[in-house]
């Protein structure tokens, strides 16, 4: 009896087993065939949730799944993708299927009608809800920021953790990758005839900067962009330190360190940080939000009427002991003309690597290249020439210019895609990695030292006041 009760014990610890690993298996199991991807989204807060939708493709379903409160920023969410699916130009053909209420988290887990979810909106509550997809076994494709303070860096460890664990891919959405200025200042970074090597640098001139300006009135789709108020509650939003800054530390890794691991407990080291606010009235914030008047969550904030956002922040810190340097501003509205701007140089031994995109540019990011000594002038024009024709292989149409002491990089417009569009590119690299089964090497710790990064400012920043 004993022995028989022995066998049948055997038995069942067996079918666990297989079970499980069933489970695993079909969490894994994508091929790239058509519709295996079904994508959940939760809270769609922000406008980027449905960039993610703005095209269609083979491996996703077109039956979607929205778990959210009832409110505006869901309506909003619904009416952009019904947006999509109208337009008269390569329409798209989503089906989506809501659930309303305050459950919706807990009620997308027990759901579980997809195996993909999509995070972005407000950020107080992201880093739980990321945490508890991946435990659940599901995979999460995040907008940035994926955490907004110190607690939230310690669970976004966790999640990674998790995630390793149970076989599924977290992973947040970097769309500056794509923009194509970036993309062949990383690619000339690379070349040492052109670039030599990446310089030290200092904390008073980085090797490395990014600097970006954004504007909290804008258009999108050719729409005026509708804010939801707790956008400018840092506390659910986050600060402009840890929010873009997001996407231009990673940069700073993706083009100074490509393919490398950086771990944050040796690689890193913070020099300094600040912040700053961008103070709003009230005729602005009804703008930008259609709201008649400030929350009431706002009015221990408000000063003489105004609303202090603090969206700006600086940080400068070292990568391997390469010096480098972040910031972010946000004006309430661009000028007549000019639209979000980034600037950028990378300082190397032989040139550098410049991307500007002002009024000279017509607010349309350019590619420089400045040699540093003007006695290897003609050896450096040589090794340019060589490299754009070899680039021409991969970025078909890009030129060479002389612009009076430098070099312009010439683009083709088929080759601006736009904003917009980079969250296409970006849905396409994932679902590749659904595919594989991993994402590379790199890309899980240099997410973690990337807001180790933010989030480490952050308490600098506040601290220094």
């Amino acid at each position: 009896m004993k022995f028989m009760l022995r066998i049948a014990l055997i038995q069942f610890a067996l079918f666990l087993m297989l079970s499980c690993d069933t489970e695993k298996d079909a969490v894994n199991n994508f091929t790239g065939g058509q519709g295996e991807v079904k994508l959940m989204t939760i809270n769609p807060g922000h406008f980027h949730a449905g960039l993610v939708q703005k095209t269609m493709y083979d491996q996703i379903s077109p039956d979607a799944y929205v778990y959210a409160p009832a409110g505006p920023d869901v309506e909003d969410h619904l009416n952009r993708i019904e947006g999509y699916n109208n337009r008269t130009q390569n329409p798209t053909h989503w089906r989506e299927h809501v659930y309303l209420g305050e459950d919706f988290f807990n009620k997308m887990l027990q759901d579980k009608k997809g195996n993909v979810l999509v995070t972005a909106g407000n950020n107080k509550e992201k880093t739980q809800y990321i945490k508890a997809a991946v435990d659940a076994g599901i995979h999460v494709l995040a907008d940035k920021p994926m955490c907004i303070d110190e607690n939230g860096f310690t669970l976004l460890k966790d999640a990674f953790a998790s995630a390793e664990k149970n076989g599924v891919l977290l992973y947040d959405i970097m769309t500056e990758r794509s923009e194509i200025t970036t993309l062949l200042q990383r690619e000339l970074s690379s070349i040492p005839d052109v670039f030599g090597e990446l310089e030290d640098g200092s904390p008073e001139n980085p090797s490395i900067v990014k600097e970006s300006v954004h504007h909290f009135f804008k258009y999108v789709s050719g729409n005026p962009l509708k804010r939801p108020a707790w956008f400018f509650d840092v506390t659910q939003e986050g600060e402009g330190i840890v929010d873009v800054t997001t996407h231009l530390v990673d940069l700073v890794q993706w083009e100074g360190f490509p393919g490398q691991i950086i771990d944050y407990k040796t690689d890193i080291d913070m020099i300094s940080a600040k912040r700053w606010p961008t103070n709003l009235t009230l005729e602005q914030f009804q703008k930008v939000t259609q709201l008649n008047q400030f929350p009431d969550y706002f009015s221990p904030l408000l000063e003489n009427g105004l609303l202090p956002v603090y969206s700006n922040g600086e940080i400068v810190y070292k990568v391997k002991g390469i010096h480098a340097k972040v910031s972010v501003v946000w004006n309430y509205e661009a000028p007549e003309g000019a639209k979000d701007t980034h600037y950028s140089i990378m300082r190397g031994s032989t040139a550098n690597l410049i991307i500007l995109q002002g009024k000279e540019q017509n607010f349309q990011p350019q590619l420089y290249v400045e040699g540093i000594n003007q006695a290897n002038k003609s050896s450096l024009e040589k090794s340019l020439e060589k490299a754009i024709r070899t680039l021409q292989d991969t970025y078909p149409g890009i030129g060479l210019k002389k612009d009076d002491e430098r070099w312009q990089i010439t683009i083709p417009e088929e080759l601006r895609v736009g904003h917009e569009a980079h969250f296409g590119q970006v849905m396409e690299r994932y679902l590749s990695y659904l595919v594989d089964g991993k994402l590379p090497e790199w890309e899980i710790p240099n997410m973690i030292a990337k807001y180790y990064v933010t989030t480490t400012a952050l308490n600098m920043a506040r601290n220094s006041e």
